[in-house]
């Protein structure tokens, strides 16, 4: 709703020649950035408006398979995004970004780069992650487990057994309004820490600066590559605002938000 009132808040407020509007839909770790590139976007002469669908990559996914209208998809992995190219959906796979998981806590954890492995393997702490397969993000996380097991035998089933799939599934429970979903599941008990973007992290921390945001070390940790499609018979600027994401004034804007060009 807040997406497409941006998007008529821009129509009064911009010059005849944004008057194109195009879908995209969108992983919604990318909401705050896509919101401002968008911005950007629309103040060019060969731009456009942006209406969002913001959400977990996955469920989009599938709601472009089953022919939902879009002229974009901008997704947290490369695997979506392939699977609808490879369908004759799309166009080709680009990678435009970049993210990595860090460890979000309630201030009283005790945590550190260090002691990562230790404290989500903590029977008394509560470890919370999205859905795997519907979100990205929780693929990531189980991607982490998988790493745990090799540093520690035995992590892996332990860790899957008691991490708490709170977000980005089909029936999670909706983010509250005009907050960041994993900040808040956090500062109200639902977990004590949660495996998630470190660019979420920064967004959490800037409502509840208590929070802490912890890094997750390489042997442990998962990256994260977004890729984007422009979908077939999309309009025209679709693939405009796909260039501006990729090697325009959108890479920069990505970065402040803290995201890392794709390798």
């Amino acid at each position: 709703m807040r997406a497409s009132l941006l998007a008529v808040a821009l129509a009064l407020a911009l010059p005849a020649a944004a008057h194109d509007v195009i879908k995209v839909h969108a992983a919604g770790s990318l909401k705050a950035a896509l919101t401002d590139a968008a911005a950007a976007f629309a103040e060019r002469k060969d731009g456009a408006l942006v209406d969002f669908a913001f959400g977990p990559s996955g469920l989009l996914k599938e709601r472009l398979e089953r022919g939902e209208a879009s002229d974009l998809f901008a997704s947290a992995n490369m695997a979506h995004p392939k699977s609808l190219a490879d369908a004759g959906k799309s166009g080709p796979v680009r990678a435009f970004a970049r993210n990595s998981l860090c460890v979000l806590a309630a201030p009283g954890v005790k945590v550190t780069t260090a002691t990562v492995l230790d404290t989500i393997l903590d029977p008394k702490v509560k470890v919370g992650i999205s859905t795997p397969k519907a979100d990205p993000a929780g693929d990531y996380a189980w991607q982490l487990f998988a790493n745990a097991e090799k540093l520690r035998p035995g992590a892996q089933k332990t860790l899957e057994a008691k991490a708490l799939q709170l977000t980005g599934g089909p029936n999670s429970a909706p983010p509250p309004k005009d907050r960041n979903a994993y900040g808040a599941l956090v500062e109200q008990g639902a977990a004590d820490v949660y495996l998630t973007y470190c660019t979420n992290g920064v967004l959490a921390r800037k409502e509840v600066p208590s929070l802490q945001v912890v890094a997750i070390a390489a042997d442990l940790n998962v990256g994260a590559d977004y890729g984007l499609v422009v979908m077939k018979e999309a309009k025209a600027p679709a693939g405009r605002f796909a260039d501006f994401l990729i090697a325009g004034e959108g890479k920069a804007i990505l970065q402040r938000h803290g995201f890392e060009p794709p390798k």
